[in-house]
């Protein structure tokens, strides 16, 4: 009951954010009632003695009310091997930032994961707590959050067996470290790490470098790696992803 209140509290305090902050984004505008944003796509179509198709998507938007800063991030990724699907992941995740200075912020945020892969037919995130800007340049941005949060994992049918019970959840500490750095007029580096630590550590990091092709468009380079310190028994502790994609800033 404790716990079902406390995650209760966390989407109440998230959803009365009428704006939100994205996880990543294109240099958006400062001020009051602005919004921008970045679609992203990616795909690999291959035919004849090998036969196979990868797409990766995703969609992050800001949105800046007065005090507010609203984020939305939606991503997905799709694998086939010889009419085999091999990776099917998808993402939805949505935060809040309340403004208590230029540097400093609270935040909230709640976040939905599909990864049957994994074993877990969803992984359901929830978090608040303070974030803090220790560099806020036009060339670079450094920043960490950290708070108390609440994971729920469902297990899919086959593990839930193995197992003997149906999801597993846990009270966690909730941290986020983000480093951007503007290499040239027209290349960006970001480095972002996400870390869950309850009864077991899940994290991901993504390093990524964006290269302006022209005006808006952009190509962008992503390593993401996740992690897990308590796999299941059949799965492996670390994922891995690289993508070569197009970005288009609006």
């Amino acid at each position: 009951m404790n716990k079902m209140l406390l995650v209760a509290a966390m989407t109440l305090a998230t959803g009365f954010a009428t704006p939100f902050t994205a996880q990543a984004g294109a240099d958006f505008v400062e001020g009051d009632k602005t919004f921008a944003g970045e679609a992203e796509l990616g795909a690999t179509l291959t035919t004849g003695n090998t036969d196979t198709s990868s797409y990766k998507a995703r969609l992050a938007m800001k949105h800046e009310l007065g005090n507010w800063e609203n984020q939305y991030l939606l991503e997905g990724l799709y694998k086939e091997d010889t009419d085999e699907v091999t990776a099917k992941r998808y993402f939805a995740g949505i935060q809040g930032d309340y403004q208590l200075s230029d540097r400093s912020y609270l935040f909230a945020n709640t976040n939905y994961e599909v990864d049957p892969f994994t074993g877990y037919d969803f992984t359901s995130t929830t978090s608040a707590g303070y974030g803090y800007r220790f560099i806020d340049t036009p060339d670079m941005l450094f920043k960490a959050e950290a708070g108390p949060g609440y994971i729920y994992q469902k297990l899919d049918d086959e593990n839930a067996l193995v197992e003997g019970e149906d999801s597993v959840d846990s009270i966690v500490g909730h941290a986020v470290v983000d480093f951007e750095m503007k290499i040239s007029d027209s290349s960006k580096f970001k480095q972002r790490f996400i870390g869950d630590w309850g009864d077991k550590l899940d994290a991901r990091s993504e390093t990524s470098l964006t290269a302006n092709i022209v005006g808006a468009l952009a190509m962008k380079f992503a390593v993401i790696v996740r992690y897990n310190s308590d796999p299941l028994d059949d799965k492996k502790s670390t994922d891995t992803e690289t993508n070569m994609t197009l970005l288009y800033a609006f």
